[in-house]
This record gives structure tokens, C-alpha cells and sequence, in this order.
């Protein structure tokens, strides 16, 4: 391909020596099936924008040290929007936020992370010495798409090392990135002071108020062409709380300022996609970002333009009708995938967890202390804790402390009750010689603020009335690979028990899958985690892609921990319960 040049001059950006205003739209690779990724970046091309933004999510394509994996989908994915006539923004963190786990850094990550501390950036070294070259050699000048690359992500709401922030940008450019780099930040003095660096692009984030923003912008770096890298059009959903919405009309009237003020935009996001496995993150509540956790729902819809399965929404058409008087001519929007009829479905088979440890858990650890799942080397999944309170002596209270994330409590056998972080324990009594087993299950780990690199597990370890009980058996319970699972005939009425049914397709589409009547837990289609649900919503399905589907018969299994129901469901759209509005 012709090298193109792309270059920031008189305070706006040129292409080929022509003035150039960057319409780019947010759109996570490694939220999306990669067989849709065309369909989405046509419909991002069709809303009107003419480049593609995507974070990089560090823990995904590194989950151990030196353990690379799928670190080419980053290249493949700008190879399709290339093909779809996009232009490129590629934010590889390390740190990206996104609402995704620990904002991307990886779990195994120690010591002083988003620092200069020598110890931290040699592991971000060899990250990038495998993942930037992809990128550089994709950039506009060598006749790729990729016109901007970003330094960190939101620093300045987290810290103020410029060293480490130097460190990056000059790592960047050592490793062949000649594009602009650029910093993103929320419009505050100490977010501009504290996340900018000389000769680095600095842009703002925010989802309404443009005026302010960019007189922030500009009260800093005067010289800069204004660029919103993230105009927030919607916003992201927690687990027991309500559907965040934003009115399409209010979206466009913002979009239609930012557009008025001569700026550069992103929207984000375009299209959200779907948070699949175990992947979504949480927040911490408050000012300070480290109040009560929230963790973070599956679906990442967003409540954007482009919905979860890849369908226009009003948003889209308002976004683009604002976009087609400020880009030109715009391409016909792309057809709506097809959806799978509704259909009921009853499981047929089922084992229980207990029963099929041998078949998925790792042998068990012992230690004085509950080991955190990442003294076991687990990112997410179970961990079944086993121990013997001393005696003999009579009943006493048993507190459970730290508890990261949820833990069933056995006492000798029987289920006594069932723990959440910050929430209020039930009451547990266990006497003298007691046998305890604890399961404990690890959602989102916090990805914005003071409290990323949390662990997970029983982190505060058990107590009987003021006294700790030492001695535990830990077995870890990955959740990526169920094929070894033996089902029987026939379904259980009990919790804690995999769930197995067949799904008859004539002709693989989507579909949105619905668990009326049951509890909490983990689905697998084919053997491929779609992500977790949960009774307590808002979000009350869970997006099934085409192409994890084959014509004929399909296997669905389910992990319930809490509440057993007696049907799914097969639904052509999405439902969650009750929405709020909610402007950024």
C-alpha cells in the first residue's frame, strides 16, 4: 500500500497535506466474535466516522509472564477495518480501564504498577516488544491505517510519574511508532497537569459540557487541536443495580457542539459488544473511587449507537445524521444479522460441582492461611477452601473477613449460609471439630482508580468468635475448559450443579439467551464461556454469536450456584430490568 502522511499542524490534524478531522468511533476487538468484526466496522463506516478506536487489553494477551496469546488479533483487526476503509486509534495501555478486569494490567502483576518502578516497566517492555511491532508497521506512513497511538490511559486521574509516563512515549518511539502519540484525561487541572507530557498530544474525555472541556484543553495546551478521545454517548451497567440509558436526542445534540467547536472526536462507544468469560470488571464508588465495589454486568452494550448484536438503534441514527453534515456522503447501512426463532428449552442432563472436581479442578494446596487465588495461579473461576475448626468446644460465631468476592459456607455438609462483599454476613455458628468448606467465587477485579491490583479469595481468613482458624486445603476450580465434564441423565433440583441442554439450530444466527427462575452462574455454548448471569440484573440475557453455533445440535451448559429454575429461553433481543437516565 501508498504510505499516507498524517501529521498535527496549525492546531488541526492533515492527511496527504489536507486538512483532516479525525470521526473516530470506539470498537473493542476483543469484545466482538471475529467473525462479525466486518459487519460492526461497516456499520461504524455507515454511522458516518472515518476511523476505528480500540483499547488493547494486556491480561488477556499475556495471562502468564512470557505467555503470549491471540496477540495478532490486534493486527487482524486493524487489517479489517483497513478493508472496511477505516483509519485506526490504537490505545495499548498498559493500563486501558474499559471496564474490563484490573483495566487490563494483569493479575500477576506485583509491586508499584502505572510507576517507574524498574521492576514493573521490564514487564512492560516485553509486552511491547511483542504487541507495538504489529502496530508500527500498520501505521499510515508505511501504507497501514493506523494514524494515532495512545501513552497510558486517564494518568492523570491516578498519578503523576512523568518518568513513567516518559518511559512509554520514548518506548513507543524506540519500537518504531512515528505517528502522533497522544494522552487522554478527564478536563481538570490536576487530570492535565498530572497524565500530559511535553511533546505528547493531549486530549480530553468527558460526555457532556464540550464548552468547558475544551476551554480546560486549551488553558493547557493552547496549541493542541481540540479532540475529544471519548465522548461518552451511554454508559456501562453493575450487577443489582439499574439499566443505564442515555436519550439518543441528548447524545447527538452534544456531538453536534463538539462538532461545532472545530473539534476532533471519538465516540465511545460506537458498538460495545459483549464482555465474554470472565473478563468484565468493577468500580469502586465515591469521589475517590474507593468506595463499596460494583462489579461490572457481561453485556458491554453500552447503550451505544451500534447494540450488542450489531443492530442500529435511534442513537445511530441521530449520531449519523449529525455526523453526514460535518463528513460528507455516507455508505448504506449494512443489514441486521438474522436472529435464531424464539424457542423454550429444558436441560437434560447434570453433574454436580462437587462430584466433577476430579474432571476441572487443579489438585488442592495446603497452607496456614487461605492462599488468594493468585497464590494458585487463578485469574478468576472457584476456589474450594477446606479446613477443621479445633476443639472440642461449643458453638461460637464464625466470621468470614475480606471476602473477594462471594463464598458459599458449608458446615459439616450443609450449606449455612452465603457471604457477598459488602454486604451484611448472615449469621454462621460452627463448633468445636467442625468441618468447613468455603467456595468462593471471584468476579471483576476493580479497573479505575486507587484500588486496582486487588486479589481475590478469602484475603482476611476466618475466625471463630476471636479466634483465627489456621490449616487449609485450597483447590482451585478453573472455568475456561469444561470438555472433561461426565453428565447423567436427567436434572437435579439442587445448586452448585452444571446443567446441560440441546439447542436444535436449522441455520446458525443470534440469539439472546434468558435463565427465568434460576439464581446465579456461568454458560457455556459449545464449550466457549459466554460470561456470567445473575436474577438480581439489570441485564436479564446473554448474547449468543453466530459463529459459535453449528447447524444441527448445539450444547448449552450452565453453572447454577444459587437457584435452580426448569427452562431457557430463546430470545431474538436483549431485556434488562427497569433503566435510568443517566448523562456523563
Amino acid at each position: 500500500m501508498t504510505p499516507r502522511a498524517f501529521s498535527v499542524a496549525d492546531g488541526g490534524f492533515r492527511l496527504d497535506g489536507a486538512e483532516f478531522r479525525v470521526l473516530s468511533g470506539a470498537l473493542h476487538y476483543f469484545r466482538v466474535h471475529p467473525e462479525q468484526w466486518r459487519h460492526r466496522l461497516a456499520m461504524v463506516r455507515a454511522m458516518g466516522l472515518n476511523t476505528v478506536e480500540t483499547y488493547v487489553p494486556w491480561n488477556l494477551h499475556e495471562p502468564r509472564p512470557g505467555d503470549f496469546r491471540r496477540v495478532d488479533d490486534l493486527g487482524a483487526f486493524l487489517d479489517a477495518a483497513a478493508a472496511e476503509g477505516l483509519l485506526a486509534i490504537v490505545r495499548p495501555g498498559p493500563y486501558i480501564c474499559a471496564e474490563w478486569d484490573n483495566g487490563g494490567l494483569p493479575a500477576w502483576l506485583t509491586g508499584a504498577i502505572r510507576t517507574s518502578d524498574p521492576d514493573y516497566l521490564a514487564h512492560v517492555d516485553r509486552y511491547f516488544d511483542r504487541l507495538i511491532p504489529q502496530v508500527a508497521e500498520r501505521q499510515t506512513c508505511r501504507g497501514g491505517n493506523v494514524i494515532m497511538v495512545q501513552v497510558e490511559n486517564e494518568y492523570g486521574s491516578y498519578g503523576s510519574d512523568h518518568a513513567y509516563l516518559r518511559h512509554l512515549a520514548d518506548g513507543l518511539i524506540s519500537r518504531g511508532i512515528e505517528v502522533p502519540l497522544f494522552t487522554s484525561d478527564g478536563p481538570d487541572d490536576h487530570c492535565l497537569t498530572g497524565g500530559t507530557i511535553d511533546g505528547v498530544l493531549a486530549t480530553v474525555n468527558f460526555g457532556s459540557e464540550p464548552e468547558q472541556a475544551f476551554a480546560a484543553l486549551r488553558a493547557h495546551r493552547p496549541d493542541d487541536p481540540l479532540f475529544c478521545m471519548e465522548f461518552w454517548c451511554g454508559w456501562f451497567d453493575h450487577w443489582g443495580h439499574e439499566h443505564a440509558t442515555r436519550d439518543a436526542q441528548d447524545a447527538a445534540d452534544t456531538l453536534e457542539r463538539i462538532l461545532a467547536a472545530g473539534a476532533s472526536v471519538n465516540v465511545y462507544m460506537a458498538h460495545g459488544g459483549t464482555t465474554f468469560g470472565t473478563w468484565a470488571g468493577a468500580n469502586r464508588t465515591g469521589d475517590d473511587s474507593a468506595g463499596p465495589w460494583r462489579p461490572t454486568v457481561t453485556s458491554y452494550d453500552y447503550d451505544a449507537p451500534i447494540d450488542e448484536r450489531g443492530a442500529p438503534t435511534e442513537k445511530f441514527w441521530r449520531l449519523r445524521d449529525v455526523l453526514s453534515r460535518h463528513g460528507g456522503e455516507l455508505p448504506d447501512v449494512p443489514a441486521v444479522p438474522a436472529t435464531l426463532p424464539p424457542a423454550t428449552l429444558r436441560p437434560e442432563q447434570s453433574v454436580r460441582l462437587f462430584e466433577a472436581l476430579d474432571a476441572i479442578a487443579r489438585p488442592e494446596t495446603t497452607a496456614p492461611v487461605p492462599p488468594a487465588f493468585e497464590d494458585l495461579g487463578l485469574d478468576h473461576g472457584l476456589v474450594l477452601y477446606r479446613t477443621t475448626v479445633p476443639g472440642p468446644r461449643g458453638p461460637y460465631p464464625l466470621t468470614l473477613r475480606d471476602v473477594h468476592d462471594r463464598a458459599h459456607v458449608f458446615v459439616d455438609g450443609r450449606l449455612a449460609g452465603v457471604v457477598e462483599r459488602d454486604a451484611a454476613p448472615p449469621a454462621l455458628l460452627a463448633a468445636g471439630h467442625a468441618a468447613l468448606e468455603i467456595l468462593v467465587e471471584s468476579m471483576g477485579r476493580t479497573n479505575y482508580g486507587p484500588l486496582l491490583g486487588e486479589r481475590k479469595g478469602l484475603l482476611g481468613g476466618v475466625l471463630q468468635h476471636r479466634q483465627y482458624v489456621h490449616g487449609y486445603a485450597a483447590r482451585p476450580i478453573p472455568l475456561e475448559d469444561i470438555s472433561r465434564l461426565s453428565f447423567q441423565p436427567g436434572t437435579t433440583g439442587e445448586p452448585l450443579t452444571f446443567f446441560r441442554t440441546t439447542l436444535e439450530v436449522s441455520e446458525p444466527a443470534d440469539a439472546f439467551l434468558a435463565l427465568p427462575g434460576w439464581g446465579k452462574g456461568y454458560v457455556w455454548i459449545n464449550g466457549v464461556l459466554l460470561g456470567r448471569y445473575w436474577k438480581r440484573g439489570p441485564q436479564q440475557t446473554l448474547y449468543i454469536p453466530a459463529p459459535l453455533l453449528e447447524t444441527g445440535a448445539n450444547e448449552i451448559v450452565h453453572l447454577e450456584l444459587d437457584e435452580v429454575g426448569s427452562l431457557l429461553q430463546i430470545r431474538a433481543q436483549p431485556s434488562h430490568d427497569g433503566s435510568t437516565p443517566h448523562t456523563p
